[in-house]
């Protein structure tokens, strides 16, 4: 079973895993399966996370390292990488900076491809430990939230997956963005064609209020093709306890890393998720490889 998109998950698929996230034990449930990691892009919580789940269930991994101390630098293919890394592992983790990527390698293995990021596209398993935090923290019935969703919206994959998946679970959502980083097109269109309500606006104040979520996200500098452009968009939205002083039980997540977007004093407030919500990575990601390579769920 491969995890490459939200798109291509069911509601009752994306609930299975939460479920599963809630009672998935230590163990030695995967003794004597390996994990491979191919991270093209730097990680720190989706590395470890995956690296520390795989550990826990008793299995082990093995890292293909950076790209330039791999034989990418000495211009392997995606497709041979993951040839060859497939006959050391019984699953791969792969992290890249083009848009499907993930997808590309799993025509080439028979081993599950667990997307970790493909640039501006997908991020899964982040979705889905979001969706966790969601239950867990905020609401069970995820329909009953109105997520805010701000920052970069354009190239932020956790926002394309989330939104999409966040969807099929007819969750209200409004997105708050600069006018050149607004949705994507085709993002736009999925969600029109969903029937979920959504609507776009440029200032948070607007509907902060109203929200039992805000996910906010940094504007990422790699992923823009100029830096001109960059700059003069960066620092364009902040969070800070002053800004929430009247949003009443507001709840804030991101996906990390986090640049200046949410201002340090929100840290130890009510209203901070996002250390919890990174932690979260562990019990999801251990449900997914437990259902993947353990046929749990």
């Amino acid at each position: 079973m491969d995890i490459l998109s939200t798109k291509e998950m069911t509601r009752k698929e994306m609930l299975e895993v939460l479920d599963h996230a809630r009672s998935v034990e230590q163990g030695t449930s995967l003794s004597g399966e390996v994990l491979g990691l191919l991270f093209f892009e730097p990680s720190t919580r989706t590395k470890m996370s995956f690296t520390s789940a795989m550990k826990r269930l008793g299995g082990d991994v093995v890292d293909m390292g950076s790209v330039e101390s791999s034989s990418v630098k000495k211009g392997e293919t995606l497709a041979d990488t993951v040839r060859v890394v497939e006959g050391y592992a019984d699953a791969l983790v792969i992290r890249h900076p083009r848009e499907g990527s993930a997808r590309l390698a799993s025509e080439f293995v028979d081993a599950p491809v667990i997307n970790a990021g493909d640039g501006a596209g997908q991020h899964p398993t982040q979705t889905l430990l979001d969706l966790y935090t969601m239950r867990e923290e905020v609401d069970e019935d995820l329909g009953s939230l109105h997520v805010g969703v701000m920052g970069d919206l354009k190239y932020g994959r956790t926002v394309h997956s989330l939104s999409l998946a966040l969807a099929k679970f007819d969750t209200r959502l409004s997105f708050v963005s600069p006018s050149e980083l607004r949705l994507p097109e085709n993002v736009r269109r999925e969600l029109e064609g969903s029937g979920v309500e959504f609507r776009e606006v440029e200032d948070v104040e607007g509907v902060v209020d109203d929200l039992d979520v805000l996910y906010v996200t940094r504007i990422q500098k790699e992923r823009f093709p100029e830096e001109r452009e960059y700059e003069r968009i960066a620092h364009s939205y902040r969070v800070s306890s002053d800004s929430l002083e009247d949003a009443g039980d507001v709840r804030v997540m991101h996906p990390l890393p986090r640049v200046d977007e949410i201002d340090p004093d929100l840290d130890d407030t009510e209203h901070a998720l996002y250390f919890r919500q990174a932690h979260n990575g562990v019990p999801v990601r251990m449900a997914i490889l437990d259902m993947v390579l353990g046929g749990s769920g």
